[in-house]
């Protein structure tokens, strides 16, 4: 585990009705909370997504190699604290989803890679959003075949240990990988 497990953690998961059991079973991981963050690129409706800023440079990098061979990269998601993540799983909780079905689509708080400020959720412009859809695109097959070289990794691949749904579109920076 990357952070330490505290008693605030412990209170929001029984708040929220995710068992302990749960994290130790799917083997996830507690992450800490990205200290220095700043904006890497602002939406169209004026949302700042923020990222470190190794993972704020790698982004640039990455973004701008994909546009030289004629790929638009943009963020749909990127930073997100725990609270912020609290909030999302009570919104699904309120439409009445159940704890587990959202488990395969949102991370408990404090296990999102999200909260180290180095995930991305990507797009382009035009094609789907947060969808597995995504892997159809070219700019899913550009990352495929490039988000190495930058340091990014596809965190959840098909039948991945977590439970967590494929998601083509989620990319972490983890400068220990690059290529």
């Amino acid at each position: 585990m990357e952070g330490t497990m505290n008693p605030v953690l412990r209170q929001i998961w029984a708040e929220l009705g995710i068992a302990e059991q749960v994290i130790a079973e799917k083997q996830l991981r507690l992450y800490d909370e990205a200290e220095s963050l700043i904006d890497a690129e602002i939406a169209d409706d004026g949302r700042v997504w923020q990222l470190t800023p190794a993972a704020a440079a790698a982004w640039h990098a990455m973004r701008q190699a994909a546009l030289d061979d004629g790929i638009v990269l943009r963020i749909a998601s990127a930073y997100r604290g725990t609270q912020r993540q609290v909030e999302l799983i009570r919104r699904k909780l309120d439409m009445g989803q159940t704890i587990a079905t959202i488990l395969q689509v949102l991370a408990p708080p404090g296990c999102s890679e999200h909260h180290t400020g180095r995930a991305i959720d990507i797009y382009t412009p035009g094609g789907p959003v947060v969808e597995e859809a995504f892997e159809t695109t070219e700019a899913y097959h550009w990352l495929a075949h490039n988000a190495q070289r930058f340091g990014f990794a596809l965190s959840f691949p098909r039948d991945n240990p977590y439970g967590y749904v494929y998601e083509p579109w989620h990319w972490c920076f983890r400068p220990t990988q690059l290529a």
